[in-house]
């Protein structure tokens, strides 16, 4: 992990808490686990919800290869803005996660096959859970798989049990990965397949 990585993340917890939701960036085992579902054949649309300093974007992009369209989106401008510097083959929309479906239709994409999470759910009031869920399902196609992750100290608290009750209502299959220790703080990652909604081909 790079420093001057964690001096931006901080700074921008600092900024925005609530958005940001973290006061470091994800660790390498933990970004390698949470894109384990992008395909290493064929090409792939993967969205990145909340890249923030691009953890989880250098797992992808190890994975895509080359391939695919890989589309993150980022509401935080600065975070976005070194995103770009640093990946220039990722595409980078600065947006709200809740307009994902005009985000995709702007790029001439009407379903993703991956959706990857940054977003830190447990800071997200439930109206706003609902939403960005609303949100990823609705452009997520019918044999897609959705990963996001939670940290381990905050798994019993009430937003994140939400959050788990939300996905399990919202996919027929969500299965919890093993617990990252190597993480700071430790980390585990939701995949959720099959959305509960009329889903797109």
């Amino acid at each position: 992990m790079k420093v001057h990585d964690r001096v931006a993340f901080l700074h921008e917890f600092v900024r925005s808490p609530f958005t940001v939701g973290a006061i470091a960036p994800s660790g390498e085992p933990l970004a390698d686990l949470i894109a384990a579902p992008v395909p290493r054949e064929g090409d792939p649309l993967v969205v990145e919800l909340g890249p923030g300093t691009g953890a989880f974007t250098a797992a992808i992009q190890r994975r895509l290869d080359g391939r695919g369209h890989h589309l993150a989106v980022e509401v935080n401008e600065r975070f976005a803005q070194r995103l770009a510097t640093r990946y220039p083959q990722v595409d980078v929309a600065v947006a709200d996660a809740r307009d994902l479906r005009e985000v995709l239709a702007e790029r001439g994409h009407h379903c993703a096959d991956v959706i990857v999470s940054g977003l830190p759910w447990v800071a997200f009031d439930p109206i706003l859970q609902h939403d960005l869920l609303d949100a990823l399902t609705g452009v997520l196609g019918r044999h897609g798989v959705f990963t996001t992750f939670a940290y381990a100290h905050t798994r019993w608290a009430p937003p994140a049990r939400r959050l788990r009750r939300a996905l399990g209502g919202r996919f027929e299959e969500v299965v919890v990965s093993r617990m990252v220790w190597a993480n700071l703080p430790p980390a585990f990652v939701y995949f959720c397949r099959r959305p509960r909604v009329p889903a797109l081909v």
